[in-house]
């Protein structure tokens, strides 16, 4: 039984080292190495870079994404329910109308309290 672990536990640590030795090893030795000043500057479009590079950026810009991504990742779990819908019978249905009905409540609260609001 332990035996089964061990083999596990072995090919996890063969597969960390094969990409640590892929991606870090491999790399410093294939790659080019010439830095220079302008290789550090900021890319915008071709432009040169006007003042610095690091900007704070308002939250409400990640509460969208958020709240973008908590909806994305739940419709996730509609669509194997869609597929077996007709084997699953009414409870199932009904249990679905319950998980949408937790998402709506979500997002009704998300726009009370203005969190979908663009900044003006």
């Amino acid at each position: 039984m332990a035996a089964d672990y061990a083999y596990v536990g072995v090919f996890l640590v063969v597969g960390l080292l094969f990409v640590v030795v892929n991606i870090d090893v491999v790399s410093r030795l294939l790659r080019p190495s010439n830095p220079q000043p302008e290789k550090s500057k900021t890319y915008e479009c071709g432009e040169d870079p006007i003042g610095v590079s690091w900007i704070r950026v308002h939250i409400r810009y990640y509460l969208y994404a958020l709240v973008y991504v908590i909806f994305a990742v739940e419709t996730i779990y509609l669509i194997p329910w869609a597929v077996v819908f007709r084997e699953l019978g009414l409870f199932a249905f009904v249990e679905m109308m319950v998980f949408i009905a937790i998402l709506l409540v979500g997002f009704a609260y998300a726009w009370r309290k203005g969190a979908l609001e663009w900044v003006a």
